[in-house]
């Protein structure tokens, strides 16, 4: 065996799971088909029981000055935490960057083994164990281990050769999100609803904004997925520091196969 688990995905769930099996004295291996972290802020902050979590582990300090809110939204409408007794509130304007990073230290200081560039291509399982294919750096390879966790995303890898069923729903609008560097933004945190939807807009640090817009309307059915993009700006205006496209649709949890099942 090459690992007792393989963890498929170095975001914060595939390294938090990393840095937990390797507390209770399980060998892990993490395989992460990109070649370094995106450093991109994507998902901010984090929720009031992670962060008991992290102080559990001992990782919390190493986020440095952290600011909760009682403040939140449930589709651009408000919602005041302060008014329950007693009330936990969640880690704001944290980008998902420091947390890979903190976590990514963590695993590795705990004795993960976390390969980059390696993308997982296929799995089969042999009822006591699983064999994964991928593809690394120096060209294909074939690991083994007795579980394989799939923590990579949405469009996991893992849970379609696992043959898990993702439904879903189909999408009831779309967002728009930009960071935006150098354009002062009037600080929307929890969202304003206007007459076609809702927008967001918060402060990140180091004089970048993000921009969120939703749209009430369906995106159209044969509207093709665009991917992240990142453009020049003309001279003298506002940079985007990260633009991207989503739609809403169910989130998953991370999926794991194992032998036999």
């Amino acid at each position: 065996m090459d690992a007792s688990v393989i963890v498929v995905g170095a975001g914060p769930a595939g390294l938090m799971l990393a840095g937990e099996l390797r507390l209770g004295g399980v060998d892990v291996t993490v395989l992460e088909q990109l070649p370094a972290r995106t450093g991109e802020s994507r998902g901010l902050g984090f929720t009031a029981r992670t962060m008991e979590v992290f102080d559990q582990r001992g990782i919390l300090p190493a986020f440095g000055a952290i600011e909760t809110s009682t403040q939140g939204h449930f589709g651009g409408r408000p919602v005041d935490f302060g008014v329950l007794e007693g009330a936990h509130y969640g880690v704001k304007a944290v980008p998902q960057s420091k947390t890979e990073s903190v976590l990514e230290e963590w695993a590795l200081r705990l004795g993960a083994d976390l390969r980059r560039s390696h993308t997982v291509r296929a799995l089969t399982d042999k009822g006591d164990h699983v064999v994964v294919e991928a593809e690394g750096p120096d060209g294909p390879q074939r690991l083994t281990a007795r579980y394989v966790v799939g923590c990579d995303g949405g469009r996991s890898t893992v849970r379609k050769a696992a043959g898990f069923d993702f439904p879903g729903t189909s999408a009831t609008r779309e967002m728009f999100l930009a960071d935006i560097r150098g354009c002062e933004i009037t600080p929307r945190p929890i969202g304003e609803t206007v007459p076609l939807g809702m927008v967001m807009s918060a402060p990140l640090g180091d004089g970048i904004d993000r921009i969120m817009s939703a749209s009430g309307a369906p995106p159209p059915a044969d509207a093709p997925r665009r991917p992240r993009t990142r453009r020049s700006p003309p001279r003298g205006s506002a940079s985007p520091a990260r633009t991207s496209r989503t739609r809403n649709r169910c989130g998953s949890a991370p999926s794991a196969t194992r032998p036999g099942r």
